[in-house]
């Protein structure tokens, strides 16, 4: 887990990726990584979410990948049948926190909350993903709610974007961000690949990496 835990803090940027064809995979992960990301998180909102990992997972040796809107123990446990280096979820789940202790998987349970955070950090989890970061605050949020836990660190997610992901990188306690404005739907659907390498490599180069 300290290996993942170390590549995320390296790349400092997850893609959110949303993909409907599992056909795509592959030259969206041969874009990311033109740009210079090497890490995804592909997510579960779609029928071939398992599938794309399983798909990326296999041919993506030099990419971390992890699963993404993972709300039940069922769907973790197929996403980490599927490869998936690191669960993430919009909220947090005992079910899926226990599955990826079992596991020894990496889980960023959304949280927004203190009580949520106690529940994580009691739980053994001292990294957790503050969704929807711009609605419930944003960076001013996070300061506050860190006040109160000192060792933990954030994920934002939601929200963020080129033009604010600098600001949120410059906080210490912002451990990665998680941004979907290099992989849009229309971007991935057009199979607009060369415009994906292009933002990726712009906003890795924005936050000097």
């Amino acid at each position: 887990m300290k290996e993942v835990k170390d590549f995320i803090a390296r790349e400092k940027l997850i893609p959110v990726v949303k993909l409907d064809d599992a056909a795509d995979t592959l030259p969206l992960m041969e874009a990311l990584k033109a740009g210079g990301i090497h890490i995804a998180e592909i997510t579960f909102r779609t029928a071939c979410g398992a599938e794309a990992i399983a798909i990326a997972s296999n041919n993506c040796g030099d990419m971390l990948i992890g699963a993404g809107t993972i709300i039940s123990a069922a769907q973790a446990e197929k996403a980490i049948s599927a490869g998936a280096k690191f669960i993430v979820g919009p909220g947090y789940s005992q079910g899926v926190a226990d599955i990826c202790r079992k596991n020894g998987i990496m889980y960023l349970p959304g949280c927004v909350t203190p009580t949520e955070i106690m529940v994580a950090i009691e739980n053994g989890i001292d990294i957790i993903k503050f969704f929807p970061a711009e609605s419930f605050g944003g960076l001013n949020a996070i300061r506050a709610i860190s006040a109160a836990f000192p060792e933990l660190r954030f994920l934002p997610t939601g929200g963020i974007s080129a033009a604010n992901i600098k600001e949120y990188l410059s906080f210490n306690k912002v451990f990665a961000c998680g941004g979907s404005w290099m992989v849009k739907d229309s971007l991935i659907k057009s199979r607009d690949f060369s415009t994906i390498t292009r933002l990726s490599r712009e906003a890795k180069e924005l936050i000097g990496l």
